[in-house]
């Protein structure tokens, strides 16, 4: 329910019999590329999840391969510890930047990046020259929450972002991961604060699961 009233969101289903489900748009217009700037955010069901790769949804590579660190910028949602995590057994949201997903600027373990328990999540991933943001929240109540901004991580600057647009899956179209997707929107500046908490007012205005 959204405000009362019945929506339909995207359920990605995971690995099954050796398929699974997503969406990209490999001829996407307008999105930031190489090292451009770029804000995008995503509200998702917080209880759907799992440690696969990947449910992401952003930027990616053009050829649905993976063209190596840096080619893609995505935000991931889930508890997958394969290249970092944060504090607690997850989920956290993370940035999927290719061959790495990131709560900080090291791989494996960054404190301070915390477990999330919401009913709806709502996440955000910035990226500037020398500077990426995560940001976490409760899409019915309550303001942002700032994981991560700073420096990119060790081989991811300059970024090489390719502008393709993912969603449920990783960049090289691996499709393990289990997610549901209900919004989300890209924009390529990279957004002030004052931008982020006016998004994150109007989804908790418009009534996630009442």
């Amino acid at each position: 329910k959204l405000g009362g009233k019945t929506v339909n969101g995207i359920h990605i289903t995971g690995e099954t019999n050796m398929t699974g489900n997503g969406y990209r748009n490999n001829q996407a217009v307008g999105t930031a590329e190489g090292d451009q700037p770029e804000s995008m955010y995503m509200v998702a069901n917080g209880k759907n999840y799992n440690d696969k790769c990947c449910f992401d949804y952003g930027n990616a590579e053009r050829n649905s391969l993976n063209n190596g660190p840096a080619t893609m910028e995505a935000i991931y949602f889930g508890n997958c510890t394969a290249w970092g995590r944060g504090d607690g057994a997850g989920p956290w949201v993370m940035a999927d930047l290719e061959e790495g997903l990131f709560t900080g600027k090291n791989k494996g373990l960054n404190a301070g990046a915390q477990s999330l328990s919401f009913d709806y999540l709502t996440a955000m991933l910035k990226g500037k020259p020398h500077t990426m943001a995560i940001k976490a929240g409760d899409s019915q109540t309550g303001k942002l929450t700032t994981v991560y901004e700073g420096a990119y991580p060790t081989g991811y600057d300059p970024m090489k972002k390719e502008g393709a647009i993912v969603l449920g899956t990783g960049g090289d179209n691996s499709f393990a991961a289990t997610g549901d997707f209900f919004e989300g929107a890209m924009t390529a500046t990279y957004t002030t604060d004052e931008t982020d908490e006016a998004v994150q007012a109007n989804i908790v205005a418009a009534g996630y699961g009442r």
